[in-house]
């Protein structure tokens, strides 16, 4: 079990105000939030520990890893609430009727947007090419 990255007083501190209920499912979801961060940042080969290490910008770059994972964590308390689990919706157009039914997927909850893992330098857009027919010369490539 690695670092909790985020406090339930860090999610108060920013003018939430939490239920006893919320408290202990924000407790959990701040260590679920954490190991996920972890693995995203896995997945494009850094560590967040380390970087966080980082003498030069550490401090900073704590703060933002800590505000990262307090808003994923309020979008899943939000979410948690305002999902009842099904949704439906139906439409009629003349002699027709369409209803559609889906439920929520409550176990995907809590995610990372992609402006967020950039803000912490893990998913850059990357710009490349390939030379396809040799036109190029080597030291261009």
């Amino acid at each position: 079990m690695g670092v909790v990255y985020a406090s339930v007083s860090d999610i108060t501190a920013i003018g939430r105000t939490l239920t006893t209920a919320q408290e202990s499912a924000a407790e959990v979801l701040l260590t679920q939030a954490s190991a996920l961060l972890r693995l995203e940042a896995l997945n494009y080969g850094k560590r967040i520990d380390d970087m966080i290490a980082d003498t030069a910008a550490g401090e900073d770059y704590a703060l933002v890893v800590k505000n990262v994972v307090v808003a994923a964590v309020c979008r899943a308390l939000d979410a948690a609430e305002e999902s009842t689990g099904f949704e439906s919706a139906s439409e009629t157009l003349g002699p027709y009727q369409y209803t559609y039914k889906y439920g929520a997927n409550i176990g995907e909850i809590l995610y990372y947007k992609k402006s967020e893992l950039q803000r912490l330098g893990l998913c850059v857009q990357v710009v490349g090419w390939a030379d396809l027919y040799g036109v190029f010369p080597p030291e261009v490539q």
